[in-house]
């Protein structure tokens, strides 16, 4: 049994990072941060398998900043010291929000870069010589490719989310990085799985590695109950607009685009402010509806796929599956966004007659046994998993028609019609779906507040009380 008592500095973790820790209420670390963090400071290559909300990214960020900090190496221009490779523009940005104050307390220089946002500021950074940068996979071979980056002196390599990358695709330009960086650095993958291609990553790039898993691939989390609604086709719109009616936050999951859109947009004008997120939002579209999530003043989120992996926002107390996933690892990565840390959650899978068996199939390879119930509005289940109801928030009324065909100005690329409340008007263009990432328009975490606000939270007292255990 891992120990619970340690301490970050038992661990042999530097006495300044210890510090940054304890100041963001940080002071007990997660189990897997306890079996990994003997081994990557001390330089080996770790293969790590946690489920999501485990603490993975303090367990590498950690020996990534102590580890620099300790090599008498120099930032150069255009050659980064470490990459931490992600899936996705969210993740890029919350990773960033970690190791933030951490190098910055080091006086380390950091930067992320990913496509859906302007180049030049990526460039500018690579220019004056970074200690971390934190990418995504296409963007980065992109200023590769111009001349702007060379890997030649990175000396740390993270892969986190190995499995979510191969899932997008990402692999075959994952390798073609990897083999941009010198055999003899170090080299550490989180992944939750070490199917579709994970493994072979495993056995090209990392050398004779520690392997540490802390739970099983994907597994269910024991703090989350399970339900299943059977619901008939014509009452199903009103059971979904119930569960998000109450005042905790929900994460409502689609299967396309189009029905993420149309769902956060009939909520809102129900008087439930709701946002969306998915592939076809702009990169700024994207940022202003989570960050809209993350503060609060939308407690709905309409999400696709592209959020169950790497959008880390905490009390998030209900998911509903409104439309089942496909398969059984989404559905635990989708749950994954509720009961992170040890907290409690409730899930809820809405099926129609049409989906029943593939429901029943999907619950079964995914290891649980849901509480199965015959749903109609109004019933008493759905008020006590929704919890106290939210107020009715009158939508914005909607923008006035602009006159076309006879101004002289251009048409601003890259807008679209809002789907959420009027704090946060989701577009409708831009990036591509969970590929290489956007930036972080607010620059980066400077005080440990803005990384509790970074984290998700609503406040940094809240996030000190709950980060306690760990991150």
């Amino acid at each position: 049994m891992l120990p619970t008592d340690t301490t970050f500095a038992a661990l042999g973790v530097p006495a300044p990072i210890v510090e940054v820790l304890s100041g963001s209420g940080i002071t007990a670390p997660f189990p897997i941060q306890v079996a990994t963090l003997p081994d990557s400071l001390g330089g080996r290559d770790v293969l790590g398998r946690g489920r999501t909300g485990s603490g993975k990214t303090l367990a590498f960020s950690i020996p990534l900043v102590a580890r620099l900090a300790a090599s008498d190496s120099k930032r150069l221009p255009k050659r980064p010291r470490s990459l931490i490779l992600v899936p996705t523009r969210e993740l890029a940005n919350q990773v960033a929000a970690v190791v933030d104050p951490m190098a910055r307390a080091l006086g380390m220089k950091m930067a992320t870069i990913f496509g859906g946002v302007g180049q030049n500021p990526q460039v500018q950074a690579l220019a004056g010589g970074l200690d971390v940068v934190i990418a995504c996979p296409g963007r980065l071979e992109d200023l590769i490719g111009q001349g702007h980056c060379d890997l030649g002196a990175v000396e740390i390599t993270i892969l986190d989310e190995a499995d979510h990358m191969a899932d997008l695709g990402f692999l075959p330009g994952v390798k073609r990085l990897m083999d941009r960086t010198p055999k003899t650095g170090q080299r550490l993958l989180f992944s939750a799985t070490l199917d579709n291609g994970v493994d072979v990553l495993v056995k090209r790039y990392l050398s004779d590695p520690v392997t540490h898993s802390v739970d099983p691939a994907v597994a269910p989390v024991s703090t989350m109950t399970h339900h299943v609604f059977h619901v008939q086709t014509a009452d199903k719109a009103e059971v979904v607009r119930q569960l998000a009616s109450g005042l905790g936050r929900s994460v409502l999951f689609t299967r396309t685009k189009h029905q993420a859109k149309k769902l956060a947009k009939q909520l809102t004008a129900s008087g439930i402010p709701a946002v969306d997120l998915h592939g076809n939002l702009s990169q700024n579209a994207r940022e202003r509806n989570l960050e809209a999530f993350s503060n609060g003043t939308s407690r709905v989120m309409c999400a696709t796929d592209i959020a169950a992996r790497g959008i880390h926002v905490d009390d998030v107390a209900l998911v509903v599956h409104v439309d089942p996933p496909t398969e059984h690892k989404a559905y635990l990565h989708r749950s994954g966004r509720t009961a992170r840390a040890g907290a409690g959650g409730t899930v809820v899978t809405v099926t129609t007659p049409d989906m029943v068996g593939e429901v029943r199939t999907l619950t079964r390879q995914a290891g649980i046994s849901p509480v199965v119930s015959q749903i109609r509005p109004g019933a008493e289940l759905i008020a006590e998993l929704a919890g106290p109801p939210a107020p009715h928030v009158e939508p914005a009324p909607a923008p006035e028609p602009q006159p076309q065909g006879t101004g002289g100005g251009r048409r601003r690329r890259g807008g679209g019609s809002g789907s959420g409340g009027s704090a946060a008007k989701p577009a409708s263009s831009g990036g591509r779906s969970g590929g290489s990432g956007g930036g972080r328009p607010t620059g980066p975490a400077r005080t440990r507040a803005e990384l509790a606000a970074r984290a998700g939270t609503t406040s940094a007292a809240s996030f000190s009380a709950r980060s306690r255990r760990g991150r």
